[in-house]
């Protein structure tokens, strides 16, 4: 009879582990995100909604792991020594296609046989909403600088400081989910200046959705930390706002660009590699101007994922907690969408920008620019099957939307990967 009672305890255990509860729909309680409890309810059966999510978004919160840890005391260019192999398969791959397409992709199923492939890995584009990675460093960094021993403190600053988006957030046509847990209602739209989020909020409005609002939000924050200090989680709106109407442009421009780019500049990368130089709504340039302009090369990016993955992105905790605020949960698009990534985990992030034309009758539209057109990918990709890679592809095809040939590009880096 005690055998049986230790098994059925044992049973018990293991089902608290396994239930149908997956991340984000699990982080709730460890976030405070409202749109998770919502997929939550949804899951439950409380609320009845088809589910259109692929298997692979359903990889549990607490499953989520740092691939490269065991390796974290080993340098960069430990990594990217080309596989000539995998380099010839890779460039197979393009055979036919101009430069516009630049690539690096790292297979690291096999730690001991990482195999790196690359093409026009040092070309820059407009990195767009990619450079909202490059927000988030500035804000782990910024709160390891608050709390820089401890990192509970950190997560619960994110889920308990309530931020007004003011006109910072405007000017974005992306629509956020706001989700009320009273009423059980879900609304999308675009952010207004009443808005108020944690940080926690707009930070997965920046990467969940891309909203630009939200990042621009996020950053002005990661700015207020670095003027403040350990004065910030006190920090009033009224205060805020006195600093930006008596503080001289030119300090916070200064300032703003330091605190995105200079955490780049800590992991290694150049600012040739990858940079930002303007906030993403035209509200934040109010208080804030432009500076050195933005650019990202896949060479620079892909140092970030391997850093991430390390564990070296700040520290450890912070390097896990951005990847899972990567885990693609909602939409997939791009890249991503790819049917072949249906079963796979895929941490990403995409990021566009395009310039029209039409004074010469050329053919322009909405991510078909005829003067520019940039369309990038960020991804980690973990199959079931324990295949992982990282794949960071850039373009800037004039006159086509490019997102076709991404997820083209990504059913076949991946069928190669995985034969």
């Amino acid at each position: 009879m005690k055998k049986i009672i230790i098994v059925l305890v044992l049973v018990l255990i293991c089902s608290a582990f396994t239930t149908a509860t997956f991340y984000p729909i699990d982080g709730y309680e460890h976030t405070g995100i409202k749109r998770l409890k919502r997929l939550e309810l949804i899951k439950s059966g409380e609320i009845v909604e088809k589910q259109t999510l692929p298997e692979g978004a359903f990889k549990s919160y607490l499953d989520i792991k740092l691939n490269l840890k065991e390796k974290a005391s080993d340098s960069l260019h430990c990594f990217f020594k080309e596989n000539d192999a995998f380099q010839k398969e890779i460039s197979s791959l393009f055979r036919g296609l101009d430069k516009s397409y630049s690539l690096t992709v790292m297979d690291i199923t096999d730690l001991n046989n990482i195999r790196y492939a690359h093409r026009n890995e040092t070309s820059g584009y407009q990195p767009g909403s990619v450079g909202k990675l490059a927000v988030l460093i500035g804000l782990f960094n910024q709160l390891s600088k608050i709390y820089p021993d401890d990192f509970d403190k950190r997560i619960q600053l994110l889920k308990t400081k309530v931020v007004k988006a003011g006109v910072w957030g405007l000017t974005d046509e992306h629509t956020i989910p706001i989700y009320n847990i009273e009423t059980k209602k879900l609304v999308k739209r675009q952010v207004i200046a009443n808005d108020t989020f944690t940080l926690f909020e707009w930070a997965d409005h920046m990467l969940s959705v891309s909203n630009n609002g939200a990042a621009s939000i996020v950053w002005r924050e990661v700015l207020l930390m670095q003027a403040f200090g350990e004065k910030y989680p006190e920090l009033t709106e009224e205060d805020a706002l006195t600093y930006f109407k008596t503080t001289e442009k030119k300090v916070l421009t200064d300032l703003g660009n330091d605190v995105v780019n200079l955490p780049l500049r800590d992991l290694g990368i150049t600012a040739d590699e990858w940079r930002l130089g303007s906030f993403f709504t035209r509200g934040a340039n109010t208080y804030v101007g432009d500076k050195g302009g933005s650019i990202g090369t896949p060479f620079g990016v892909m140092k970030f994922l391997v850093q991430l993955e390390q564990g070296n992105v700040i520290d450890a905790e912070s390097s896990l907690e951005m990847k899972r605020l990567m885990y693609m949960t909602d939409r997939r698009i791009r890249y991503a969408q790819a049917p072949a990534l249906k079963e796979a985990a895929v941490y990403f992030k995409s990021g566009s920008l395009y310039k029209c034309d039409r004074s010469n009758g050329q053919v322009c539209g909405k991510y078909m620019g005829n003067v520019q057109n940039f369309m990038n990918s960020v991804a980690i990709v973990e199959h079931p099957d324990k295949t992982t890679y990282m794949v960071v592809l850039m373009t800037n095809v004039l006159r086509k939307n490019s997102a076709t040939d991404h997820m083209y590009l990504a059913a076949n880096i991946d069928k190669l990967i995985k034969k």
